[in-house]
């Protein structure tokens, strides 16, 4: 799998990231052995960037990136994981998205400095890991004051000291990130979820010029647009009740094209990222050894470049 610079950071990871929430239980239990056997397939598939976050399953996703990583050469794989919530018993902020957390534990939302640091060595024991590569600061609108003070300076002084490699935003919303980067100075990567997808360009409005512009690495994410994508046949992916006719009417437009140049439609997900300059590298998320597998090969699939010109004709 080929592998790319990440903007400045120094750090090279695979154009093929795997992401690791739903290891953690999102929707629906995955269970410990298939987790790892996941990350094992991805691995042996060429891919060399992991995200994960304490929030995941509430440490669960965390632990089972430790599991699978942590025999692995430490300086083969790039690891990614977030701040901005602390696992703790009785933590608050529980989200109903987790199938199997660890009993009596959830989050708490907490952006100061002292629990930024809390939760970035929480997260280093949970994996049993030395290092983090990236270190996001996750959803950083729930509290942009202390998120873009606090939590930023608590990063900025883990850069310094060598502890991680670079600062990031883990972002579902594109404008929250381009303000992130108007107000402060040193934010290395963006992970954007959702929004610079086959379905979603927001991020081309304004956070990825302004990337392009500042040497900031984009890593996107949700690339199938919550499962929209992937299925639209039978009830609704997450983030719809229903999915609304426009959105079908946009994939049927999607799949004629994809058609007329033989592009499966889930290869053109993957790959649309990629043809931004400020995009090095996509996260995608598996539950399964085949999952992994078959996005890998859709990201292998070779796309002739008039397809790119034809489907932003149709976009």
């Amino acid at each position: 799998m080929r592998t790319v610079e990440l903007g400045r950071t120094g750090l090279r990871v695979s154009e093929l990231g795997l992401g690791l929430a739903s290891l953690g239980g999102m929707f629906a239990a995955v269970p410990e052995r298939q987790a790892v056997a996941t990350i094992d397939r991805a691995w042996e598939l060429g891919v060399r960037l992991f995200d994960t976050a304490p929030v995941y399953g509430y440490g669960l996703s965390e632990q089972r990136a430790g599991l699978a990583l942590r025999g692995r050469p430490r300086d083969e794989f790039v690891l990614c994981t977030k701040v901005g919530r602390l696992i703790e018993p009785g933590g608050p902020d529980v989200q109903p998205i987790w199938a199997d957390p660890p009993a009596g534990m959830g989050p708490r939302l907490d952006y100061s400095y002292d629990a930024t640091i809390r939760s970035f060595e929480a997260s280093l024991e949970r994996m049993g890991i030395d290092r983090v590569d990236v270190l996001h600061i996750h959803d950083p609108e729930l509290d942009f004051t202390k998120a873009s003070t606090e939590a930023f300076r608590a990063l900025v002084d883990l850069r310094g000291r060598g502890t991680i490699r670079a600062i990031s935003l883990g972002v579902n919303h594109a404008d929250v990130a381009a303000r992130f980067l108007r107000e402060t100075t040193g934010v290395d990567v963006i992970l954007l979820a959702g929004r610079y997808n086959l379905l979603d360009q927001s991020g081309a409005d304004e956070l990825l010029p302004l990337c392009e512009k500042l040497g900031v690495a984009v890593l996107a994410a949700g690339v199938f647009h919550g499962g929209v994508l992937a299925d639209t046949a039978d009830g609704a992916p997450h983030g719809y009740e229903r999915v609304p006719q426009n959105v079908l009417r946009r994939i049927d437009v999607l799949r004629e094209v994809c058609h007329a140049y033989d592009v499966p439609l889930l290869a053109a997900a993957v790959q649309f990222p990629l043809t931004h300059p400020a995009v090095p590298a996509v996260v995608v998320g598996a539950r399964s050894p085949r999952e992994i597998a078959e996005v890998a090969a859709w990201h292998e699939y070779e796309v002739p470049e008039a397809f790119w010109t034809a489907l932003r004709s149709a976009l």
